[in-house]
């Protein structure tokens, strides 16, 4: 799976951030403003582009920068470790977005992390593993990550919805020091907004085997890229970096759109931090 954002979609977000001119991002880069649209449209260029200069003029780490040009991909992950964790990926209009369920081995209860735009796998995925849907926890209210809400609530009308949304019902309210438990496994979150105003991640803890903790964080932050920042730039940085890249090296991040990846490997290789 390729990267949500390939490298002209991260210059212009870092552009987005500091409110650059092309011009100046341009010359940095040792390119020209023509060049530097077509790098921004399609991620490609066939000038040499010196990213020592401009790495610091967007605000981003010139190494990491470099190696996101050369093809860097976080290391694919196999999601077996988390026996009970399916991740699923509809499409609309040329837009693919992820969702997941977690579920307990011995109850047979489950949760559902957003909804993307096609309720019919998660519902066969239901079937199949013969789960009991309680929770459905929302990342943050944009369309494709809540198309099929109402789907999913049909078919199971008592489960519990949990969210930031500005407006929705009391019950379904998050709280600060809310946890949750699904049999073995626990459930915590942490605010993130920034690329949403009611952007939440969470976090999922007590895997069989050992295995490592697992944050599902929406847009907040992608691998190798983040969120558009839709007018709140900092905040979403900063809310990144305190609540997602404090977490351990291993803890396995399952974002809105593109592939999973680590902590560590987004310390190491994400422009943006």
């Amino acid at each position: 799976m390729q990267l949500e954002d390939h490298f002209g979609d991260i210059i212009r977000k870092g552009r987005k951030i500091l409110n650059l001119p092309a011009s100046v991002s341009a010359a940095a880069a040792g390119l020209s403003e023509t060049e530097l649209t077509a790098l921004e449209e399609s991620g490609q260029c066939a000038q040499p582009i010196n990213f020592t200069a401009l790495g610091p003029v967007i605000g981003m780490d010139a190494a990491k920068l470099e190696s996101i040009f050369a093809g860097w991909l976080p290391t694919p992950q196999d999601v077996h470790r988390w026996q009970q964790l399916r991740v699923f990926t509809t499409s609309d209009d040329g837009m693919a977005v992820h969702c997941y369920l977690i579920w307990d081995a011995a109850t047979r209860e489950a949760t559902l992390f957003d909804t993307g735009m096609d309720a019919a796998p998660i519902l066969a995925e239901l079937t199949a593993q013969k789960l009991q849907l309680r929770h459905i926890f929302i990342t943050h209210s944009h369309w494709d990550h809540i198309h099929c809400l109402g789907d999913i609530r049909k078919a199971f009308p008592e489960a519990q919805i949990h969210s930031r949304i500005h407006g929705a019902p009391r019950a379904q309210q998050l709280q600060s020091g809310d946890t949750f438990t699904l049999g073995g496994l626990h459930i915590t979150h942490r605010e993130t907004p920034g690329h949403a105003e009611d952007g939440v991640t969470y976090l999922i803890n007590g895997w069989p085997a050992n295995a490592p903790q697992v944050a599902i964080v929406g847009d907040a932050i992608f691998a190798g890229s983040m969120g558009n920042g839709n007018g709140q730039w900092e905040l979403a940085r900063q809310k990144v970096r305190a609540e997602i890249l404090t977490l351990a090296n291993d803890t396995l991040l399952c974002p809105g759109h593109g592939p999973l990846t680590t902590v560590g490997e987004e310390v190491a290789h994400n422009p943006f931090f």
